[in-house]
């Protein structure tokens, strides 16, 4: 049984990654995700909560949150006519699959394979970040045939890998094919939604061992984390929209960049055993 001490510690802790996650979210446009994954595995880790299967439950969890902020913004988006209904159409089944294939890939890894990952993945995904210009262009439209049926299936596949949701993979793929970026964030939220529903059904399934996980977890998904941020991320990310309506932006978006690329470092760091 975890102390009451220890438990108020863990609630407090959370609701302050929800927070700053929100903020986040509505100053940067970025998704919760690439925020939630590093801070619930130092938090679960520095409360004593380890063993080989730790960055399961961070990854289920953060996904579990992007279902309910995806719909959200979804919904939002679409409001204003922004979401592209027909690239989440084609796109969709192939995501689904590459979703489920990544829940089967991350049930049979250990921590430190996905910590390792999520150190390479963050490291690309800052490096675009910090480095990408809206000029950049891969064409003129959207993949299809056999190039969107590889590339579907590596959105939902790498997402799930990272925890996160449509935006890291989604967001740079549409503008780079000449989709309007306000377009392909509108559009990107959609992709969380499929990405996350899917794999969050099949992480309340995977068994993770009682002596190891943190209080208020069924499969991988640690039900106490995700009602603590999405509350907070409720209540913050409107903070964050405020302020990117106020300022510029795109400063903090380098800094954030160069923020996440430590992250990723860290985690390759203790992925690699230093």
């Amino acid at each position: 049984m975890t102390d009451l001490g220890t438990l108020m510690l863990l609630c407090a802790i959370l609701a302050t990654i929800g927070a700053i996650a929100g903020v986040l979210a509505g100053l940067l446009g970025v998704g919760g995700g690439i925020v939630l994954v590093p801070a619930f595995f130092y938090t679960f880790q520095t409360l004593g909560y380890g063993g080989d299967q730790l960055m399961q439950i961070c990854l289920a969890t953060s996904l579990a949150t992007i279902i309910v902020t995806s719909l959200r913004s979804v919904s939002s988006h679409h409001k204003k006519g922004a979401v592209e209904w027909e690239i989440l159409r084609r796109w969709g089944p192939g995501i689904v699959v590459g979703a489920a294939i990544g829940v089967v890939a991350v049930s049979a890894l250990q921590s430190s394979s996905l910590q390792l990952l999520f150190g390479v993945l963050g490291l690309l995904i800052g490096t675009y970040m910090g480095l990408g210009r809206s000029e950049w262009r891969l064409g003129d439209e959207m993949p299809q045939g056999i190039k969107r049926a590889t590339l579907s299936p590596m959105v939902g596949f790498l997402s799930v890998l990272m925890g996160i949701g449509g935006g890291s993979f989604g967001v740079p793929l549409m503008s780079l094919h000449g989709v309007a970026i306000h377009r392909a964030v509108a559009t990107a939220a959609g992709f969380g939604v499929i990405i996350a529903v899917p794999s969050v059904i099949g992480f309340l399934f995977v068994a993770i061992d009682p002596a190891v996980r943190p209080p208020f977890t069924v499969g991988a998904v640690n039900l106490g984390a995700f009602a603590i941020v999405v509350a907070m991320t409720t209540l913050t990310a409107p903070i964050g929209v405020r302020l990117a309506h106020s300022m510029n932006p795109k400063p903090l978006k380098r800094i954030f960049a160069v923020f996440l690329i430590f992250v990723a470092l860290n985690m390759l760091r203790k992925a690699l055993g230093y």
